[in-house]
C-alpha cells in the first residue's frame, strides 16, 4: 500500500517517519509523496588519466572525484552528459515497516535531468540524507539551484516490518550519511570487505 498525504502526515505526527527540515509541509507534501530539496554539496566525476575505476579500491576516489560546495545565491551547472552526486537538504528516518522510492519531479524530467541512475530505493531503517545521482540527458546545460524541490519520496507499507532493517546491526555502509557519498562498494563481501550491508539508500 502506498501512503497518501494523510497517511504521511499521520506517520510524521507519530514520530516514526521523519523528514526534516520540512519547512513548508503544504508545499512539499504532495497527494502521495514528499518533495525533497537539493542540497549544496556535489561530488563531480573528473575526466582523468586513470585507466579505469576499480570498485574495490577506495584509495582511487580522490583521483576521479572532486567536491563542490555551492554558496547561497549561486547555481550548479549540470552540463550535457555529466554525472554528479548531489544530496537532499532533508534528512530522513524510514521506519522498519516502510520502503521509500526516490523519483525525480516531472518538471526536471522535462528538462532532461534525472535524479538517480539505478539506486532509487531507500531501505527500511535507513537514516540520513539521500545521495542523488544527477545526470543531464539533454543537449543544453541546466542550472540547478540549491533549495529547489528536485526529487520526491514515495512510501510503500510493507506487509510486515523488516526483521533486519538497514542500520548498524547489518553493518550498513551509508547509515547516517551527511552530504553526497561516493561509492563504498569496496566494503562488500564480493570484494573482500568486512561490511555486510545492502545498498540501503539511493546512493
Amino acid at each position: 500500500m502506498i501512503l497518501s498525504d494523510a497517511d504521511i502526515l499521520d506517520r510524521m505526527a507519530a514520530g516514526d517517519l521523519v523528514v526534516e527540515p520540512l519547512d513548508d509541509p503544504d508545499l512539499q507534501i504532495q497527494p502521495a509523496s514528499v518533495d525533497l530539496r537539493l542540497g549544496r554539496e556535489f561530488l563531480e566525476f573528473q575526466r582523468t588519466n586513470i585507466p579505469c575505476i576499480h570498485p574495490d579500491s577506495e584509495q582511487e576516489v580522490s583521483e576521479y572525484v572532486t567536491e563542490t560546495h555551492v554558496e547561497e545565491g549561486d547555481e550548479f551547472i549540470l552540463h550535457p552528459g555529466d554525472f554528479v552526486l548531489g544530496t537532499t537538504k532533508e534528512r530522513v528516518e524510514i521506519p522498519s515497516d516502510l520502503l521509500a522510492h526516490v523519483e525525480g519531479r516531472s518538471s526536471f524530467g522535462r528538462l532532461a535531468v534525472v535524479v538517480h541512475a539505478t539506486a532509487g530505493v531507500v531501505d527500511p531503517g535507513y537514516e540520513g540524507q539521500i545521495t542523488l545521482e544527477l545526470s543531464n540527458l539533454g543537449t543544453a546545460p541546466v542550472a540547478l539551484r540549491p533549495e529547489t524541490r528536485i526529487s520526491q519520496l514515495i512510501f510503500t507499507e510493507l506487509k510486515s516490518p523488516s526483521d533486519r532493517p538497514y542500520g548498524a546491526d547489518r553493518g550498513s555502509k551509508y547509515q547516517d550519511q551527511s552530504g553526497p557519498q561516493a561509492s563504498r562498494i569496496g566494503g562488500d563481501e564480493e570484494f573482500g570487505g568486512d561490511q555486510t550491508g545492502t545498498a540501503g539508500d539511493s546512493a
